[in-house]
């Protein structure tokens, strides 16, 4: 049997111009390995300067800043910050006392806080007492009279009961005293919604748990302020004798700013417990593949210079890391590393041949190096695709991503050859271990197997393509956060004790009279869309002082007066209590903004002192819902302004479904265009579309792969890990490069080859996935998806490079062979040699 014809699947001519860049990469290592010293004190010195600008570098997670500022939600979110302050609360939490003295605790320590620099007021009680007074005032004139008609009609029924000689001539229920249809009509009102508890306090009795609300001067998303803030609040509680309030009681702060500083420290602690991680299981890797010492840090110095120079080109740019690019050393580390296991694996090789150390340098720089620079600039254009997205995150990840992928290539051409050249000279000669590669078995079974194996993938690949269609996407935020840290759990309870979110959507408008049309239009919204309608309810200063009180108070001091004449001797004990109530609330006199309670009208006071211009709306739906804030968003925004101009709706709702609508929108935009550009880049380079085509393919069938795996063992995208599809197409096409580029080689048999480069592929997606693989270890569960994820598409990546990409090539040569059985390749050289088991050692 005559071995496949490897040669007939490469393009007869690479590009003059792609021939010219690997001479000169190949003349270029080796004049750093003739001046090794020269080149690594070159590299010594960027490495320090890029080290010192890093060293300024800081982590910012917040996600408001992962918008463009062109961005509405943005602009009105920086607004509101100049405008009114923070929005959310530092919550504090009392626990382990008795009713009286969670309510002591409370009353004693909010004038201690309110005197914090940080703090501008503290709310302690519940305005409800306030509100349940007043409801009366919030009906209309003509529900009140309701009111009194239906006390009018009770009255009367009981006075002809009270008549001896009157004698009913049918049974009648007594006319009833109940008033919830009528109050369910304003349930929505903020008045009703804030008067709803019976407690005076935020308190819990059964938890045995008080909550105070600090409101912070400035935004959370300031996080030196927010470690500022609440480091005083910690030391308040520090210094505070709580053993007086009850024996093991306690205090714990939470609320948004607590929450957000609790999710930087976890972050933080992940890159620095992922990044060593990564660091160690390389090292042990790559002295696994190499067996010395010497080689491993000849593959690892150019990697850490060139994460320097990159880091310091991102202090330079940036100032700062965020979510996603805070990983991008380990990242970055593992995809540099696979560049050294192709070159310095090739080397040698070519050092076990007796190659000089000059030649061998030059020869696999010229070679294995145009290689590698093809892989780094298809990778790179990959990444710089991704870094046409307005998510910041996302921006800045292909920005320093596809700039660290060029630079670790220069930084390999700057110090592996020098670090060759100066081992050389000192005597260094690679061990036999390091220089030889065992036949593979495996080659031996893909030229025996070809047909079985390629039919057996092609099977797997349509059961795989079946499934693609169950694909999903997680909408939920809160899948993105550990929702188990302590804050977080304890700001669940505390958003379950006040009975309504902490964190409202702001809407800023300009006057009263703006201000008092857009709570009507929201008000009408949530009605129109009834049970469906995302919104809890709105307040504002004006929607808390009702309208018409002069003429209400006039229809209240008559049902008051109903009610005196209401016997209470026949009522039984629920009634003779709704009597009561209503007789207080009959006798409320009308009020004044001025006459709210301090704690209600400080959350409608901007920094400046002035009241209003800002209504509150408050979300029925649970904000880390994906969905439910997107239709919150609209439900809001669709509201109109009566001038016809765009609502200015503030909030990180707004600004969390701004984030989902963009991913949204922009990931196919961006998985088209990294797909056309990693092909014309590699048509350009390879010279011809059908091997880049072909180089592509392992990429394409790896992706068809993971796509069909993703819903069998449960996982989907989220707004995070969609970006491990654009960098799986950058990173993954190097190896259909490496694999064609010795392939197509003259002088190469398919095992020999299939042994060396097949051993570098392996070792070169290892380390990739080691860098995205530490995220395993994250905490953070948005940052532990894009490891699993990551991981699945280098590992299904692994199986088609190895067994299905290889067995495929077999085939096509061989179809190709047997339509033109009398072709000559030019760089034919003896045929194969039967090994006495039917199969060659090589072939031309």
């Amino acid at each position: 049997m005559m071995e496949p014809h490897l040669n007939d699947t490469s393009p007869s001519d690479e590009p003059r111009w792609m021939g010219r860049v690997e001479r000169m990469l190949g003349a270029l290592a080796a004049h750093t390995h003739q001046r090794p010293v020269v080149a690594l004190l070159l590299a010594l010195v960027l490495a320090v300067g890029g080290g010192l600008l890093a060293r300024g570098l800081h982590l910012n997670a917040n996600l408001v800043d992962l918008l463009p500022s062109s961005f509405e939600s943005v602009q009105d979110l920086h607004e509101l910050e100049q405008r009114f302050g923070a929005l959310g609360w530092v919550a504090v939490v009392g626990e382990g006392g008795d009713p009286e003295s969670l309510k002591r605790f409370a009353n004693d320590l909010a004038p201690k806080l309110e005197a914090l620099p940080g703090i501008r007021f503290v709310e302690v009680q519940r305005p409800g007492a306030f509100f349940r007074d007043r409801a009366l005032y919030f009906l209309s004139e003509e529900d009140l009279q309701e009111v009194h008609r239906r006390l009018e009609a009770r009255l009367k029924w009981e006075q002809q009961r009270a008549n001896p000689l009157y004698v009913p001539l049918v049974e009648e229920e007594p006319p009833s005293l109940d008033f919830s249809d009528l109050e369910a009509k304003y349930a929505g009102g903020a008045g009703l919604r804030m008067s709803s508890s019976q407690g005076d306090y935020y308190l819990d009795a059964s938890q045995r748990r008080v909550v105070l609300l600090a409101k912070p001067d400035t935004t959370s998303a300031d996080l030196g302020f927010s470690r500022k803030v609440t480091d005083e609040v910690r030391e308040l509680l520090a210094s505070e004798d709580l053993s007086r309030y009850g024996p093991g009681f306690k205090a714990a702060i939470t609320g948004t700013f607590q929450k957000k500083l609790d999710q930087q420290k976890q972050i933080a602690r992940d890159i620095g417990v992922a990044s060593a991680v990564a660091t160690a299981l390389m090292l042990l890797y790559l002295l696994f593949h190499f067996r010395s010492a010497l080689a491993v840090g000849m593959v690892l110095t150019p990697v850490g210079a060139g994460l320097a120079w990159t880091y310091g080109l991102v202090a330079l740019a940036f100032g700062e890391v965020n979510l996603l690019t805070g990983f991008l050393g380990a990242i970055l580390g593992g995809l540099g590393v696979e560049h050294g296991i192709h070159l310095l694996g090739r080397y040698l090789h070519l050092r076990g041949e007796g190659h000089t150390s000059v030649d061998a340098t030059r020869a696999s720089f010229t070679h294995t190096g145009g290689a590698a620079l093809v892989s780094a600039l298809v990778a790179a254009i990959t990444f710089f695709v991704l870094g046409t997205s307005r998510f910041r995150a996302f921006h800045e990840f292909g920005i320093i991503a596809g700039v660290g992928m060029v630079v670790l290539i220069a930084a390999y051409v700057l110090v592996l050859p020098a670090m060759l050249g100066l081992a050389a000279r000192l005597g260094w000669k690679p061990r036999r271990a390091s220089v030889t590669t065992t036949r593979s078995p495996m080659g031996h079974l893909l030229l025996r197997r070809r047909h079985v194996i390629t039919v057996m993938s092609a099977v797997v690949l349509l059961g795989l393509l079946s499934q693609t269609g169950r694909v999903r996407f997680d909408f939920d935020f809160g899948s993105l956060e550990d929702q188990d840290l302590p804050s977080f759990v304890l700001d669940r309870e505390v958003n379950r004790l006040i009975g309504y979110s902490q964190t409202p959507v702001v809407v800023l408008t300009r006057t009263p009279e703006e201000e008092q049309a857009m709570v009507e239009r929201l008000h009408a919204r949530q009605r129109e869309r009834g049970k469906d309608s995302t919104i809890d309810f709105v307040a504002s200063l004006s929607s808390l002082v009702p309208e018409d009180q002069p003429r209400k108070q006039r229809v209240l001091q008559d049902i008051g007066r109903l009610l005196e004449r209401v016997p209470e001797d026949r009522l039984d004990a629920k009634q003779r209590e709704q009597v009561a109530v209503l007789r207080e609330q009959a006798a409320a006199p009308p009020f004044t903004r001025a006459d709210l309670p301090p704690s209600v009208r400080q959350q409608f006071v901007g920094r400046e002192g002035a009241p209003g211009g800002f209504v509150m709306v408050y979300p029925a739906v649970d904000q880390s819902d994906g969905m439910a804030v997107r239709a919150l968003a609209r439900e809001i925004r669709g509201v109109g302004t009566p001038d016809s101009t765009r609502v200015s709706a503030a909030g990180e709702s707004m600004v969390m479904a701004d984030i989902l609508d963009m991913v949204t929108h922009e990931a196919p935009l961006i998985l088209g265009g990294t797909t056309l550009a990693v092909l014309l880049a590699m048509w350009l380079t390879l010279g011809g579309l059908r091997i880049a085509l072909l180089c592509m393919a392992p990429t394409v069938v790896s992706l068809v792969a993971l796509l069909g795996l993703m819903p069998l063992l449960g996982l989907e995208f989220n707004y995070l890990n969609i970006l491990v599809i654009p960098i799986l197409i950058g990173t993954t096409v190097d190896a259909g490069v490496h694999l064609l580029t010795r392939l197509s080689s003259p002088g190469n048999d398919f095992v020999s080859v299939y042994s060396e480069t097949g051993k570098a592929i392996c070792g070169g997606l290892l380390t990739s996935a080691m860098g995205f693989g530490a995220l395993f270890l994250a905490d953070h569960p948005g940052l532990n998806s894009i490891g699993a994820l990551a991981n699945l598409g280098f590992a299904t990546n692994l199986l088609v490079m190895l067994v299905a990409f290889p067995a495929l090539l077999l085939m096509l040569s061989e179809r190709r062979l047997r339509r033109h059985p009398g072709r000559k390749d030019s760089q034919e050289t003896k045929p194969p040699r039967p090994t006495g088991r039917g199969e060659p050692t090589h072939a031309s």
